[in-house]
């Protein structure tokens, strides 16, 4: 059977309510954006955006089961395995078994730690011109918003 003309733009209507309105698809566009600077800022380093903050992660916790840094970025485990094939590839990562072979830790190799540091003041530089184009107000709130989003359960 086919849609009618007025089922068609109420559709319509409802669509457009979601592209100005949806939670989901206004974050999901504004990552895009925000990943296509933060990738493009990154590329002297060697590495992407989402790379960027993979290592961070590492570094600050030094070495780190699979599961925990998972949980640290938001992500499940097969999500952050697949992430970390090209880092360990490049001999960025490492991962080594545990004293339970079950589990593996995950760590920065020495060339890993170089990357960080190459990337650093390539994100500082970023980070500056972003809160700037955003406002630092605006900035604030955005990040505000978005820690309380991050602390939203999984499930409803």
């Amino acid at each position: 059977m086919t849609p009618t003309s007025a089922t068609l733009a109420a559709q319509r209507a409802r669509c457009l309510t979601i592209a100005s309105e949806c939670t989901g698809f206004g974050l999901r566009k504004a990552a895009r954006a925000l990943g296509r600077i933060y990738d493009e800022a990154m590329a002297p380093a060697g590495i992407r955006g989402t790379q960027f903050n993979l290592l961070v992660a590492l570094s600050l916790a030094g070495e780190a089961p699979v599961m925990k840094v998972a949980d640290e970025l938001g992500l499940d485990r097969t999500t952050l395995t697949r992430n970390l094939g090209p880092l360990e590839r490049d001999g960025l990562v490492e991962s080594v078994p545990g004293a339970d072979r079950r589990v593996r830790w995950l760590r920065l190799t020495a060339r890993g730690h170089e990357t960080v540091a190459t990337a650093l003041p390539l994100w500082e530089r970023t980070q500056r011109r972003v809160v700037t184009a955003l406002g630092k107000e605006r900035w604030r709130e955005l990040m505000d918003g978005l820690r309380t989003a991050a602390s939203l359960p999984d499930r409803w």
